[in-house]
Formats: C-alpha cells, structure tokens, sequence
C-alpha cells in the first residue's frame, strides 16, 4: 500500500471512530437460529425528524479507563450530515435519498488537511460503513446476532429522553441499547461489563442554519483520497 492510500485508511479509521467504537461493542453472534428480533425492524430510521442535531459523549476502546470523546452531529434529511468530533475533524456527507453511494469531505481542523473520500473508497480500505451507521453511530451486525428486549439496566444513566432497552449480542459479546422510537437514534450504550460506550446529552429537531452545511476549506491541503486508494 502506497504512503497516500495509508494516509487515507488512516483518516477513515479517525474518522469512524464514533461508528467503530460502537460496532466493535454491539458487533457482538448467537447460536444460528437463535429467536431474536431483527435489527432492521427494531432500529428503523423511516419516520425520523427530517432534520436532527444531536451531541454525544463516547469512548474511545474498551475498559473503565478508555478516554470519552465529544461527537455533534447535524443531519438534514437524508441529503447532507455533518459530524464534528472534539473540535478537531469536521466531515460533511453528501447523499442521495435510496441510493447506498454518498461522498464525503473530512476536514482535519488541527493540520488544515482536507480529504475526499467516497463509500466506494472506504469499502476498499475495508471499512464497511453505510449511510445509516454515520447519521446514527449504529452499525449493522456482520453474521449471526440475537437481538431482545429488555429491562432498563440497574445504574444505567438516566436518558435525555424516554427510551426501550433492547440487547444485541454477537460472537460472544453483548450490548445494550436505548433507543429513542421519536427521533429514531441511540440514546445510550452500554458494553457487556455496563460500562458506558455512548451517550446522547443533547437533542434539538429544529432545521440548522444553511451555514452549518457549508464546507469552509480556505486555506486547507487537499488530498484526494479515491485518487490515491485507486492508484495504489
């Protein structure tokens, strides 16, 4: 692999940090033909406020000591999103409603480096990610998973708006989830040792300023990510 499409995997990896942190957790595979509920039919976006600006707390890895991270996340329909973590990367997603391909922008707002990126490019660097896993940091399950509902968990933080409890566990891995059936969005995660892995702290279904979907790339270095993964 060529240093540039290295550099390319690596801001994928930054980038989905949000969605794979998630899906490392709640990736989890019951027995085949274990009774479930499927997780396209519980964790449905159809219905969703068709505009959405949320912040989320989330760690980074696994464990009582992995750092907590800081995610806002503006979703206009199904046409654009952007996602902004720590103040440091900035990306904006471009997609047309049915359609499974998107293009995005990731802007590291720290060494003022801009990258182009498409699905088509990601799934190359082997990062499976879908429109739905980026607007809503849920990623569909890989192989066989058990999906229940359940009780609301003991000592489980108090959610920012009511929420189910269900658990999805794959490959010997469990995670609970609380999710929101009115704006169609995790509100919290919790490992298989209850630890928290994501948590929405703030939810608002008013439209964003058409400014908040500008890209502002004055001044940046831009790298053309396709170019680099396609010539490698």
């Amino acid at each position: 692999m060529t240093p540039a499409a290295r550099r390319a995997g690596a801001v994928a990896v930054l980038l989905l940090a949000p969605v794979w942190a998630l899906a490392a957790a709640a990736s989890a595979s019951a027995p085949d033909g274990a009774a479930g509920l499927r997780f396209e039919q519980v964790f449905d976006s159809r219905g969703e406020p068709p505009a959405l600006h949320y912040r989320v707390a989330y760690a980074a890895g696994e464990g009582a000591s992995a750092p907590m991270h800081r995610l806002e996340v503006w979703r206009d329909g199904e046409r654009r999103l952007v996602r902004r973590t720590d103040d440091a990367i900035e990306t904006h997603v471009e997609h047309r409603p049915g359609d499974p391909a998107y293009r995005m922008v990731v802007l590291d707002l720290q060494r003022r480096i801009e990258t182009r990126l498409s699905r088509d490019d990601l799934y190359r660097l082997g990062q499976f990610t879908d429109w739905y896993d980026l607007a809503h940091g849920l990623h569909h399950p890989m192989g066989p998973y058990r999906l229940t509902a359940e009780a609301e968990p003991a000592h489980a933080p108090r959610p920012v708006a009511a929420c189910r409890w269900y658990a999805l566990a794959q490959a010997g891995r469990r995670t609970q989830v609380c999710w929101s059936a009115s704006v169609r969005l995790p509100l919290l995660l919790l490992d298989d040792g209850g630890r928290l892995q994501w948590q929405v702290t703030a939810i608002d279904r008013g439209p964003a300023p058409a400014a908040r979907f500008e890209l502002r790339d004055r001044g940046f270095v831009r790298n053309d990510a396709g170019a680099d993964i396609s010539g490698d």
